[in-house]
């Protein structure tokens, strides 16, 4: 007697519990002819698993004309989910050429049977334009429908909607209901979006505890953003106790499913020793990654870390080449570098032209430093025809910025009468600026001021005050002022 399944001796029925059992089964072998029996008898259940065994190459070779087929028996009887299959099919070009609008016809006969990813698939058409206006209004219409029915995916999109007041009115707290019905589905995107909501008090009184909760949540799904947000609270102590080893353990979670993000943040944790021991070799890694996927801070500290030899050879042409590709993103600090190693011919032939080029793109954006070397360029002629006023111009960019460098140039271009009338009175206040910064030339060119009369009334204690600050900040000329002034035997510097 035999043991093969007769499936002419069985119900549609029998062979439909029978075939069903073998597919949840994985035995395609014995599915197939039974499907294929109750579906020449017209069963739709099977014609609708048919299309799917040959959709998804299940039991059979992958075969999108045969799926298509027996997925169209199926729909013409009304099976909801064979129409909404119909509708990928098109909607992807899966066997059929594209089709934008026949997908929207097969996905409008699905939803009204409440079919509801059909619902949701024409809530994506609304809201992309795909072979429709693009309309919010009915994006939000099918997300409902969808999303009434339970479907995460619909209720996160709706709450973006709100978020973001399209096709409805901005409103966050009606946001933060519909990811919270899909949080509780367990939806990581939904879950980081509510993270977002308490860290950042959107909607909603800020609360680092709930925003640490929801980024768990979504985290332990390996949703690498939330690991991300997660290693970025425990870096900075926001509702946890700082802790940088933990911060590292997110971090790392992040960066090796490649967020560029995470993997600048390990870098730097392994360039400072924070969290984990210091090790150049291990930051130059984790920027190559993130620099790779084009991170301009990961891109500069690789130029720096080549520049100066740090945890690789010293390589002034590859500093060169990840400056300028920082640089290019607009990165001031970049272009600072690559500017000082035009200035210098470092990796590149020296050129001044090039060198005040990035210098001016970094001052643009307020750069300080940036503005300082073009004003020092201006002032002494360096690459650019000698200029006093474009000189003080761009020192007072700098000093503005309490930078003490152009503060004390300008107070040397008002003592010296560069390009402007001599003011004593200006350069002493420059000085000033700059000495209480601790900048020892201002402090002993204060200290010359006092003890000739320049500008103020000629005071020897203070000028010894002002040498006595300089020496100690190691200005050598404050220095040999002093030493002279003790070899003549006097506290006031007369002899």
């Amino acid at each position: 007697m035999s043991n093969e399944t007769n499936a002419t001796e069985l119900s549609v029925y029998e062979m439909m519990s029978k075939a069903n059992a073998a597919f949840e089964a994985k035995d395609y072998a014995t599915a197939l002819p039974l499907y294929e029996k109750a579906a020449e008898q017209g069963d739709a259940d099977a014609q609708y698993n048919l299309g799917l065994m040959y959709d998804n190459g299940e039991g059979v070779a992958q075969d999108y004309d045969k799926a298509r087929e027996w997925y169209e028996k199926a729909a013409e009887q009304e099976y909801a989910k064979a129409q909404n299959n119909l509708g990928k099919m098109y909607c992807n070009g899966y066997g059929v050429a594209q089709d934008y609008r026949k997908a929207r016809e097969w996905w409008e006969k699905a939803a009204e049977q409440g079919n509801v990813n059909a619902q949701y698939n024409l809530g994506i058409m609304y809201y992309n334009g795909d072979g429709v206006a693009q309309d919010y209004n009915m994006a939000r219409e099918w997300y409902e429908k969808a999303a009434e029915q339970e479907y995460a995916d619909a209720q996160y999109n709706l709450g973006c909607m709100y978020e973001n007041g399209y096709g409805v009115a901005q409103d966050y707290s009606k946001a933060r209901e519909w990811w919270e019905k899909a949080a509780e589905q367990s939806d990581a995107a939904a879950q980081f979006n509510l993270g977002v909501m308490y860290e950042n008090g959107k909607g909603i009184a800020q609360n680092y505890n709930k925003a640490r909760e929801w980024y768990e949540k979504a985290a332990e799904q390996g949703l690498a953003d939330a690991q991300y947000n997660l290693g970025n609270m425990y870096y900075n102590g926001d509702g946890v106790e700082q802790d940088y080893s933990r911060a590292c353990e997110w971090y790392e979670k992040a960066a090796e499913q490649g967020l560029a993000d995470a993997q600048f943040n390990l870098g730097l944790m392994y360039d400072n020793g924070e969290g984990v021991a210091q090790d150049y070799n291990k930051a130059c890694e984790w920027y190559e990654k993130a620099a790779e996927q084009g991170d301009a801070k990961s891109q500069y500290n690789l130029g720096v870390m080549y520049e100066n030899g740090e945890g690789v050879a010293q390589d002034y042409n590859r500093a060169c080449e990840w400056y300028e590709k920082a640089a290019e993103q607009g990165l001031a600090n970049a272009q600072f570098n690559l500017g000082f190693m035009y200035a210098k011919g470092y990796g590149v032939a020296q050129d001044y032209n090039k060198a005040r080029e990035w210098w001016e793109k970094a001052a643009e954006q307020s750069y300080a430093a940036a503005q300082f070397n073009l004003g020092y360029m201006y002032d002494n002629g360096e690459g650019v025809a000698q200029d006093y006023d474009k000189a003080r111009e761009w020192y007072e960019k700098a000093a503005e910025q309490e930078y003490a460098k152009a503060q004390f140039n300008l107070g040397c271009t008002y003592y010296n009468g560069d390009g402007v009338a001599q003011n004593y009175d200006k350069a002493r206040e420059w000085y000033e600026k700059a000495a209480e910064q601790e900048y020892a030339n201002a402090q002993n060119n204060l200290g010359y001021m006092y003890e000739n009369g320049k500008g103020v009334a000629q005071d020897y204690d203070k000028a010894r005050e002002w040498f006595e600050k300089a020496a100690e900040n190691g200005c050598e000329e404050a220095k040999q002022v002093l030493a002279d002034w003790e070899n003549k035997g006097t506290n006031d510097g007369e002899a």
